[in-house]
């Protein structure tokens, strides 16, 4: 599975779970970290962790390796590390707080719209 493809699974289990706001930014030409950074926001530190637990449980099913989960249990900013895509779901106070997309601000936009449902 090449990362634009895991990206889309991401998107589409975050969705499942009901995650609000979600953003792709394309950091491979920017960072040798990942391909795609994810930064979503969850209303409820329940919320966050059930679209985690979504997250994980796509890779698992697709036999993808997790370099590491952090913050599940604080529930404020939690990372999923992917390899090729790193994901970021945020309480929205934190993620106002630390504002990804300003600091990646010169990564570009990937239009997740297709596989979100409005």
């Amino acid at each position: 599975m090449n990362s634009k493809e895991l990206l889309e699974k991401v998107v589409k289990a975050a969705d499942g779970r009901r995650a609000e706001d979600i953003v792709a930014l394309q950091v491979d030409q920017i960072s040798p970290m990942a391909d795609y950074f994810v930064i979503m926001t969850g209303g409820s530190d329940r919320q966050v962790q059930a679209i985690v637990n979504a997250i994980v449980e796509m890779a698992h099913s697709n036999k993808l390796e997790i370099g590491s989960v952090e913050g599940k249990n604080a529930a404020q900013w939690v990372l999923v590390d992917l390899g090729d895509v790193v994901v970021h779901v945020f309480r929205e106070e934190t993620r106002h707080f630390y504002n990804l997309e300003k600091l990646w601000s010169d990564a570009p936009l990937v239009n997740v719209s297709e596989w979100v449902n409005d």
